[in-house]
């Protein structure tokens, strides 16, 4: 049976605030009306008596009033308030996305607990042409899946259905989140192929927004999908793969939520495997030297770059050997490696102490990515503070170097860290036989381009690879098999709720990304990630991006897909609805 349940709270309660002048003001003296004044003899009597019937009436008003809507017994006992924010409607609920950038507030949450339910609610809903905009676990910076006027969450449809040992295949309900079905596949010796940094998200919702790994060898993991259970307001339920409609198979794979609510998934799957990770600080220079050979040796490898610094992160993660051993572990251990970095925000804290600042936390507790976020909190935006916090980083990151072995869902995680915003964007990078290099001249240009107009960008800049996509839809689509793509994110952490704080930041943050984007997009056929991408507020600029989608991508097919499924638009949002106008929306 569906459920109405307002399972996201509010994050950002004390965003609303009442304010105040902050000076007094002086008005004017203007004449006032003594209606008790004498009059001379010269008043006229009917002068006097329209100043005597304004009385009357004011008067009477008052008395009306009082009369008509009387004070509780004990209201005089009732301290006065000046003014007070309504409270919200019991059935409204907040729905906000991780990093607290986007919220909604919506009447209508539906969550589904199985197949029967979910197609009665997209069949009811386009009866009423109510919207319901599927929603996953809320994690796109973007908030791709938000739709005020009412969405459907599949959290409740989170069933293993079907694990098929021989073909490596498991069929599942799209709400499973990706760390439920790993759990799941380990008693059938069976794991995902990649993973993205985070295992919170649902299996539909990382599958319809292109998300990826790393290893240029590996495909983005909508590439992993053999079909689809899609569930269209126009057409019902209808099963997709190569072999049952390859055409929109292709398109729906990376559908963005918009051609129907994925319901169930049969995935690809690998056996279940360790892995090496061997983590070590390099330079530009030995990067050049090994680049090529590093993509084609390693079966996962990604770069983190800090900004203002000449240090690396490299990270290669490859299959454990039977018949050899990993070298040495790490030569420091974790508590050894973070004491720098505690040690600066000691010192940070006293340089930026104030009367009003909170006592010191207990920083001996704190992980290396919460210490990060609380010293960069201090001062986000200072560029010379943010750059001695970014060589702590580097510090840091020398003390972490050696390897660890460990299952690949545990090691290919990452942690990214606190609320913040996110760039990234994908771009061709040639062949794994033959890399085009163009992925390390973009990092060149782009930390030139930080340190020139002295950006507070803060650490990492992560760049990944994967191979090409068959998915339409997706940024790394190829018609050529051996492609290859990198995929490179800039951030900037929203480490405080101060709402002053956190809107200074996001301005800062979009100067930082339209840089990137006006000094080397289009150099590189750069573009963005769906679940990274924002909607331009100026008309001109939303033009330039639909114009330039549609180089990519093929707008018109998907465009002629969502009206053939969803006629009336049930399934969209501000966000589909602005980056592909329909002819008779534009």
């Amino acid at each position: 049976m569906q459920r109405w349940l307002p399972l996201y709270h509010r994050r950002c309660a004390g965003l609303l605030r009442s304010s105040s002048l902050g000076r007094s003001q002086t008005l004017n003296p203007s004449p006032q009306l003594d209606l008790f004044r004498p009059f001379s003899s010269s008043s006229s009597d009917s002068e006097f008596r329209k100043y005597a019937g304004y009385f009357v009436l004011i008067l009477g008003c008052g008395v009306a009033t009082y009369y008509s809507f009387p004070f509780p017994e004990n209201a005089k006992h009732k301290k006065a308030q000046i003014f007070r924010y309504a409270p919200l409607p019991e059935d409204l609920h907040s729905v906000t996305n991780w990093s607290g950038t986007h919220e909604v507030y919506t009447r209508v949450f539906l969550q589904p607990e199985n197949l029967e339910e979910l197609e009665k609610i997209v069949h009811d809903a386009n009866e009423r042409g109510q919207k319901i905009r599927p929603v996953g676990s809320g994690l796109s910076p973007n908030g791709i899946g938000l739709q005020r006027a009412g969405m459907v969450n599949l959290a409740l449809m989170d069933k293993v259905l079907e694990v098929d040992k021989e073909k490596k295949r498991v069929r599942v309900e799209a709400g499973a989140r990706v760390s439920q079905l790993v759990d799941a596949l380990k008693e059938h010796g069976l794991t995902l192929q990649n993973f993205a940094s985070i295992r919170e998200q649902q299996i539909g919702g990382i599958l319809q927004v292109g998300a990826h790994g790393t290893g240029a060898r590996l495909p983005p993991i909508d590439e992993q999908v053999v079909s689809m259970k899609l569930v269209t307001p126009a057409k019902g339920t209808i099963e997709v793969s190569p072999e049952k409609d390859p055409e929109l198979f292709y398109l729906a794979r990376c559908g963005l939520g918009g051609l129907g609510v994925v319901a169930e998934v049969t995935i690809q799957c690998v056996d279940r495997h360790e892995l090496v990770e061997h983590t070590f600080v390099s330079n530009m220079n030995e990067i050049r030297k090994n680049h090529k050979k590093w993509l084609g040796e390693n079966k996962h490898v990604k770069y983190l770059w800090i900004p203002y610094t000449d240090t690396v992160i490299v990270v290669h993660c490859n299959p454990l050997s039977k018949w050899k051993k990993p070298k040495m572990a790490r030569k420091f251990g974790e508590e050894e490696a973070v004491q720098h970095v505690r040690h600066l925000f000691r010192e940070s804290l006293k340089k930026h102490r104030t009367s009003e600042s909170p006592d010191e936390p207990d920083i001996d507790q704190l992980s290396f990515t919460e210490l990060r976020d609380k010293l960069l909190a201090l001062d986000p935006l200072n560029k010379d503070y943010v750059v001695e916090v970014n060589k702590a980083e580097a510090e840091y990151w020398k003390k972490s170097e050696g390897y660890r072995v460990g299952w690949s869902d545990e090691i290919l995680g990452f942690d990214c860290g606190g609320q913040q915003w996110v760039s990234e964007t994908c771009f061709p990078a040639g062949t794994l036989a033959n890399p085009s290099m163009k992925d390390l001249e973009f990092m060149e240009e782009l930390k030139k381009l930080i340190e020139r107009e002295n950006v507070p960008a803060p650490a990492p800049i992560e760049q990944r690879w994967t191979a090409r996509s068959r998915s339409l839809m997706s940024p790394a689509w190829s018609s050529q098999e051996d492609d290859i793509f990198s995929w490179v994110g800039i951030i900037m952490y929203l480490p405080t709720m101060d709402a002053r704080q956190r809107k200074e930041i996001t301005e800062e943050f979009f100067l930082y990304r339209d840089l990137a984007q006006t000094r080397l997009w289009d150099n590189y056929s750069a573009y963005e990630h769906w679940a990274k991408i924002e909607i331009p507020k100026d008309k001109e600029e939303l033009v330039d991006l639909q114009t330039r989608l549609r180089k990519r991508f093929p707008v018109d097919s998907y465009n002629k897909a969502r009206k053939e499924l969803d006629p009336n638009g049930i399934l969209s949002n501000r966000m589909l609805e602005k980056l592909f106008p329909l002819p008779n929306t534009v």
